[in-house]
């Protein structure tokens, strides 16, 4: 995947996630209706993921992501895009 040596683009991949994983961390946005595309699968992701024991580095990532989806909801009650800076 490219950002990780590779030549295939994010966007290649048939995922709900893609224009996430195809963003740049520090800059741009996501519009509403792209949060709300994506929020069922990050919340899919966090329930599966929390019964499972990976520990400490796991745990991590999953509240990263539970972060994320509090952000998104903000954004799709205020209607508002999110701004990565």
């Amino acid at each position: 995947m490219n950002g990780f040596g590779g030549d295939r683009v994010w966007s290649s991949v048939p995922t709900t996630l893609a224009p996430l994983l195809d963003h740049p961390d520090d800059d741009g946005s996501l519009a509403p209706a792209q949060c709300a595309a994506m929020l069922p699968r990050l919340e899919a992701i966090t329930e599966q993921q929390q019964h499972e024991d990976g520990g400490p580095v796991l745990e991590r990532r999953l509240d990263d992501v539970r972060q994320l989806v509090t952000v998104m909801n903000y954004c799709l009650e205020k209607e508002v895009e999110l701004i990565f800076c």
